[in-house]
């Protein structure tokens, strides 16, 4: 199979559109010096590659005008400002969102305008009025509310007005609502996106009070969230007029709920533009996925020349998705309940099958440590001792250390739990024998140890009346870094959904609720490195698994990637190269990229027949969110890596 070199294969403007979001200073009422220092912002924009550039509420004017909109010559003035920004756009591959107020017939509007290709390609009024508080809009302007689209004149051509409209820019329907209109019950950018908006652009003039950036902040990424959108809000400057409120210039850009980039408020010093490169195929993916997700189509785009010309990637790309992001404390509530998932679903488990007891392998590795630790925190759930709900087995073979094997027992010792150790290497040698094997340390000698543990284990279950329980991993799984029959197995998979890169995590913190000695010993094991311990001959770990299918840190990467965003092969490497620029080159990524995308095909047999184990995030079990055929053609398999249909 033809291997890809994942820098030359794949250029970020095929999936990604570069939006900004520009605050600039203001000249209440001075319509000219408004539009030059809105040109100047457009202009920094676009020598940046962004497509859509979104300047604040009533920018052409001011939003503090108040009365002074009433005024003919500054309406007229707007609009001859307007035309003038228009002309800006046509030699730019740019689109640009500005505020304006606006007369059509009896009434004046608060709206905003979508130019681009040198034309105002539309006009889209403001819908929700606010009139309380500070807010005085309806003394001024007009809704217009749910009346079809029609025309304006402006310069003597007809412009598209109403609410009812949709942009294409860089191939990406874009929609507008103002300011208040986000803060309602039901939003515009609601039967924007059923109709196929993907990028909302949100011109406002939000004053600032105690505690509003937070929940403006949370309001934007939640209306993202809920609608798969990429979400660009710019809010109008400090130097408004401050006769009763003040501005503070909070410019936002998010994807999805996640915010990608950011000018604080009230920090007058910030850069005025900020940009990011949304990933229009991540919100399409989501769209598709969901299949409770509106499909209208009551709103044709109206068409831009607007291209995707960015060859760099202006985001950051997170090189651990699995490992939870925030403040000490907020990771720990994460970790609290990625363990309290595993510890109530074992307990829950244990409930019909009236098993009061649970066995496990413990190998002095990260995932047994793991699965242990679980345990103790549903004993805990269940009000029983360790010692009661818990039972052991250390089973060394020719391969296993004495580093290992003494961590698990005294582990266990240090919990007060039982502990039984029962060598294998007799067991597995007589296997062997009798299958008349070599003796060679091939797969067959490494899947029989592994199968006679597992064996053990289940026997032992039997004999004390306990439930199995499973130490793999959801890394191990997808890699199929496990043995049919052997680890792959268990009664309940606790880490089933745990990530490798994970693991570390959730032991590192479950660890600081033990006693000194325990907890020193969990230290040992996280410093261990790690090996499955079948070959060689336990005097020194020779075989190391990182070495043999190449960095957890990358496949877990690759993983979240190929499974949670169906990304094709070659966008994925583009991806892993912008993580881990100062890690890997792209050979050693192109190399274990290719790695994981062989085993993971090749290894779903092994995770049709994975038992249950609870989600806490990603789930490739049978049941949970990963449904494929074992038996996929190898033309098809090539097929989907290079394209992203996969997920």
């Amino acid at each position: 199979m033809e291997r890809l070199t994942s820098r030359e294969t794949y250029l970020p403007n095929e999936d990604f559109v570069r939006v900004a979001g520009a605050v600039p200073e203001v000249a209440v009422g001075d319509v000219h010096t408004n539009v030059e220092r809105i040109a100047e912002l457009y202009l920094e924009a676009v020598d940046n590659n962004a497509s859509l550039v979104v300047f604040p509420e009533l920018s052409v004017t001011g939003y503090s005008i108040q009365d002074l909109v009433q005024r003919r010559d500054l309406l007229n003035s707007a609009r001859d400002g307007l035309t003038t920004l228009a002309e800006h756009t046509e030699t730019s591959n740019a689109a640009m969102v500005v505020g304006l107020p606006i007369a059509v017939g009896n009434a004046i509007y608060n709206a905003a305008a979508l130019l681009a290709d040198g034309e105002i390609k539309g006009i889209v009024p403001k819908q929700n009025l606010p009139t309380y508080n500070e807010f005085y809009e309806k003394r001024w302007f007009q809704s217009w509310d749910d009346r079809p689209n029609t025309t304006v004149k402006v310069n003597g051509k007809d412009v598209p007005f109403g609410r009812q409209q949709l942009f294409d820019v860089a191939g990406a329907p874009v929609g507008i609502e103002i300011c208040e209109d986000l803060w309602v019950t039901h939003a515009p950018h609601e039967v924007l996106a059923d109709n196929g908006a993907l990028l909302m652009a949100n011109p406002s003039a939000s004053p600032e009070a105690v505690a509003k950036a937070g929940y403006r902040r949370n309001l934007v990424g939640i209306s993202a969230a809920k609608a798969a959108l990429g979400y660009v809000y710019t809010s109008s400057d400090w130097s408004e007029s401050t006769a009763e409120i003040v501005m503070s210039g909070h410019a936002m850009i998010n994807e999805n709920g996640s915010l990608l980039a950011e000018r604080p408020p009230l920090k007058p010093n910030s850069p005025r533009v900020i940009m990011s490169d949304i990933d229009i195929s991540h919100l399409r993916h989501e769209r598709h996925k969901n299949t409770n997700y509106p499909n209208a189509t009551d709103i044709v785009p109206t068409a831009t020349s607007v291209t995707a010309e960015q060859t760099g990637l202006q985001r950051s790309v997170d090189p651990e998705p699995f490992l939870p992001k925030g403040t000490p404390e907020q990771i720990a509530e994460k970790l609290n309940t990625v363990l309290d998932i595993q510890a109530l679903g074992l307990a829950r488990r244990l409930k019909p099958m009236n098993h009061q007891r649970v066995v496990l392998g413990l190998s002095g590795g990260l995932d047994s440590t793991l699965a242990l630790l679980v345990a103790l925190r549903t004993a805990s759930i269940l009000d029983v001792s360790p010692s009661e709900l818990i039972y052991t087995l250390t089973m060394p073979g020719q391969a296993s250390s004495e580093r290992t094997q003494t961590n698990a027992t005294r582990l266990s010792n240090a919990l007060n739990i039982p502990n039984e150790e029962i060598p294998i290497g007799d067991l597995t040698a007589m296997e062997l024998d009798l299958l008349r094997h070599t003796g060679d340390e091939d797969i067959t000698y490494e899947n029989t140890q592994a199968r006679m543990r597992q064996a053990l284990i289940f026997n032992k279950a039997n004999q004390i009346g306990a439930l199995s329980l499973g130490t793999g991993d959801l890394s191990e799984a997808a890699l199929g870094w496990c043995t049919y029959g052997g680890d792959q197995t268990s009664g309940y998979h606790v880490n089933a959904s745990i990530p490798k890169t994970l693991v570390r995590s959730l032991v590192e913190h479950a660890a600081q609720d033990l006693r000194p000695d325990a907890r020193e010993l969990v230290h040992d094991i996280l410093a261990t490195p790690v090996s499955p311990e079948l070959t060689g001959n336990g005097s020194d770990v020779t075989q190391h698994t990182e070495d043999i299918i190449g960095p957890y840190e990358l496949h877990d990467f690759f993983l979240y990637h190929f499974v949670r965003w169906a990304e094709p092969k070659r966008k994925v490497g583009f991806l892993a190269l912008n993580a881990f620029t100062q890690t890997y080159d792209t050979p050693t990524i192109d190399k274990w990229l290719d790695v994981f995308v062989d085993r993971f095909y090749a290894s779903q047999w092994k995770r049709q027949a994975m038992p249950d184990g609870p989600k806490v995030g990603m789930s490739l079990g049978p049941r949970g969110d990963w449904r494929m055929p074992p038996d996929i053609s190898q033309p098809l398999q090539r097929q989907l890596e290079q394209s992203g249909v996969i997920g």
